[in-house]
């Protein structure tokens, strides 16, 4: 089986991969309508949060991955899938959740503002990282010779104009941009749904042939990623709401990024590519089955931390 999906590439067409990165444009753009400087400002007031979640995201899930992969040693491409998803920055739906959850939606929105800046260069720098300091998956990266150059100026043309457009909307044309808002978050979620199911459909033989062996690598993974969130802040000390907002953040992750860069520099290497597209998949579920379990459960009243 090794062979067998290392040495598939997934077929996607130059007007599959234009649809991709114009969806991934709107879905920042989207995202960044009810971002505003003020996010940002939080950090200063408010630094603990935030950086919890940034730690989580950036530095605590790619190492934890890594350990991960270490004890499991999945097929080399399904390895270098799941480095490359620990890479991303959060998922475009954590906000809808972590409001689904009662958690604290302006860390929500801070935390994806920041991150969103961050990954123009932490996601090259992480997959390139931590794949390379595992030899199976190092050899990948050796044979596709990726400049990481060029990818942290695709990453930021695909999330840092959007992420400024949106912002330039938000400051000047504050109406507009919540109006436009409220369409954008549920356009944001079917473009996701959209580019993951595009990712899979000239592939529906090769993703139901391997969809067992990639099932439980990804419920493992994402179970993982959001323990992590959950217990870091909860150690801390950090208060519910914000543990909430946390662990959602660090286990649901722009998996619609790491296709648009798996089908851009490595060929939609098989097992790479349907890892990260069945990670897109399961965290609307996981996500969803968590913020709908949570929203049941009160929060008691609590000074925010």
């Amino acid at each position: 089986m090794e062979q067998i999906i290392d040495s598939v590439h997934i077929n996607f067409d130059e007007k599959s991969l234009w649809t991709l990165n114009v969806a991934l444009a709107l879905v920042m753009f989207g995202i960044a309508l009810e971002i505003s400087l003020n996010d940002f400002k939080r950090l200063l007031k408010t630094p603990k949060p935030v950086l919890v979640g940034v730690i989580c995201q950036f530095l605590l899930l790619p190492a934890i991955t890594f350990a991960l992969v270490w004890m499991v040693e999945p097929v080399p491409s399904m390895a270098l899938g799941m480095f490359m998803v620990a890479a991303c920055p959060g998922g475009n739906v954590s906000n809808f959740f972590t409001h689904l959850s009662k958690g604290n939606s302006a860390l929500s929105v801070t935390l994806t503002a920041i991150a969103t800046l961050l990954a123009i260069f932490m996601t090259p720098l992480n997959l390139s990282f931590w794949g390379g300091m595992y030899a199976p998956t190092a050899s990948i990266l050796k044979e596709v010779s990726i400049s990481p150059l060029e990818m942290v100026e695709l990453v930021a043309l695909l999330l840092g104009v959007p992420l400024i457009l949106g912002m330039v909307v938000n400051r000047y044309w504050s109406k507009t941009a919540k109006r436009m808002a409220k369409g954008f978050k549920l356009g944001s979620l079917l473009f996701f749904v959209i580019l993951v199911f595009l990712a899979l459909y000239k592939n529906s033989g090769v993703f139901m042939e391997y969809v067992l062996y990639v099932f439980w690598l990804v419920v493992v993974h994402n179970l993982v990623a959001l323990l992590t969130g959950f217990s870091v802040a909860k150690f801390l000390g950090l208060s519910q709401e914000n543990v909430r907002s946390i662990t959602i953040e660090t286990g649901i992750q722009n998996s619609g990024l790491g296709l648009l860069l798996i089908f851009t520099f490595f060929d939609g290497l098989g097992g790479m590519a349907l890892l990260t597209a069945f990670w897109g998949i399961w965290h609307l579920v996981s996500g969803l089955i968590l913020g709908s379990v949570w929203g049941y459960r009160p929060i008691e009243k609590e000074k925010l931390v």
